[in-house]
């Protein structure tokens, strides 16, 4: 017999049943005849009493111990699968000598565990800044850096950075407010329009401040490109210096159209300008920097990517067959909207989504029935990943919040 101590639990294996699996721990230690060749694969032995003592976990050895009994090797619910997976690799034993059930139930386990470790990384690097303080010792102004760094990417290392980050927010709401006015027709006169360019005038120095003291600070001039938030801050300043450009090639564009008494001529400028004014409602992204739920929200997005294609594409399938069947039911109606398979795409669209303009609705019978089906599949499409991704984003903020209040 083989006297084998494990955590202080006693166990007696025969020699002839360890040695029928040569290639495990223990089928070794029985056939092996060198002491020191068993010496290395114990932690220590007892002359005295003749025993090989393990310094690991007795819970797990019991079905260790079946394992040599009967040959199969059982795995229980509770057991963590990181913890036993390293136990019977200690041991030399292999997955597939347990049961093909317990197999399968293990390896859906392990690989949750799997899927929840890794988003458990991927929210603590969320929070985590792009540099770190000790990336600034023997760095040119290291000091200096260090303590704009901290002013502008640590918003709880201080009061005067709380107050910059909520600073920040203020500018990023004024600024949105700012564009929202200046398309109302009161504010587009001289005074009003005065004070809407003298505000965006404010919103932006403070971006580009804010902007170039992130880049003064940043140890890496690589990393700092490559991050989405410092992206998002470069959106939300370009759009100003842009539109000053494009204004004065505009006006020099409607001096030499005067000139050449052209002015019936629109410039194609005007129409430029406008969608670069309409760039800066990208500012409203500057807040996900400082809000938790928008970060959760973000990754909620990027984690559930795969179940929100599938929403996309169920709702493309569903426009698609409905729209058909619509087009040959209603297309001999006089008048009827739904003349083409692509005039009805719309009405599928707004029918799947259960909203209902009533813009386009169906004349006959069999077109309120095709209607009815189109709802009721939109009904049924629309509540099945919404309760995914709204579990989903409450564990994702409740985990950051978390993970951000121990920060």
């Amino acid at each position: 017999l083989l006297n084998i101590n494990v955590g202080g639990k006693l166990f007696q294996i025969a020699i002839k049943v360890a040695a029928r699996y040569p290639v495990t721990r223990l089928g070794k230690l029985a056939l092996y005849t060198d002491p020191m060749k068993k010496l290395q694969l114990c932690d220590d032995y007892s002359v005295q009493k003749n025993e090989y003592f393990f310094d690991r976990d007795p819970s797990i050895f019991h079905y260790i111990f079946h394992f040599y009994r009967s040959g199969v090797l059982w795995i229980m619910d509770e057991m963590c699968p990181s913890n036993f997976v390293e136990e019977i690799e200690y041991w030399g034993i292999q997955m597939k000598y347990s049961q093909r059930c317990c197999r399968i139930l293990f390896e859906e386990k392990q690989d949750e565990l799997n899927e929840y470790l890794k988003i458990q990384r991927e929210l603590e690097a969320e929070l985590e800044p792009l540099d770190s303080t000790q990336q600034f010792e023997g760095k040119f102004l290291g000091r200096f850096r260090k303590m704009i760094w901290n002013l502008i990417e640590n918003p709880y290392s201080s009061v005067p950075a709380k107050i910059i980050a909520v600073t920040s927010s203020f500018f990023v709401l004024i600024s949105i407010v700012g564009m929202t006015l200046s398309t109302v027709e009161e504010m587009n006169e001289n005074t009003g329009k005065m004070w809407m360019e003298q505000l965006e005038m404010i919103c932006a120095i403070f971006f580009t401040s804010e902007y170039l003291m992130r880049l003064i600070s940043s140890s890496s001039f690589k990393n700092f490109l490559r991050a989405a938030f410092n992206a998002v801050d470069l959106v939300a300043i370009l759009p100003f210096y842009i539109q000053i450009l494009f204004e004065n090639l505009d006006e020099a564009d409607t001096l030499y159209h005067e000139e050449l008494h052209k002015v019936e001529n629109v410039s194609k400028l005007g129409k430029v300008l406008k969608l670069i004014k309409l760039m800066r409602i990208f500012r409203i992204l500057k807040l996900a920097r400082h809000s938790t739920g928008l970060r959760a929200f973000g990754f909620t997005m990027r984690q559930c990517y795969q179940q929100v294609c599938c929403l996309f594409l169920f709702i493309a399938m569903g426009v698609f067959t409905f729209s058909a069947l619509m087009h040959s039911v209603e297309h001999d109606v006089p008048g009827t909207n739904f003349t083409s398979i692509p005039c009805a795409w719309w009405w599928a669209a707004v029918s799947l989504s259960t909203v209902g303009y009533g813009d386009t609705v169906p004349d006959t019978a069999l077109g309120r029935v095709v209607a009815f089906g189109c709802i009721s599949f939109g009904i049924i499409l629309n509540g099945m990943p919404i309760s995914i991704l709204y579990n989903k984003f409450s564990d994702y903020y409740a985990k950051l919040k978390a993970h951000e209040n121990e920060t």
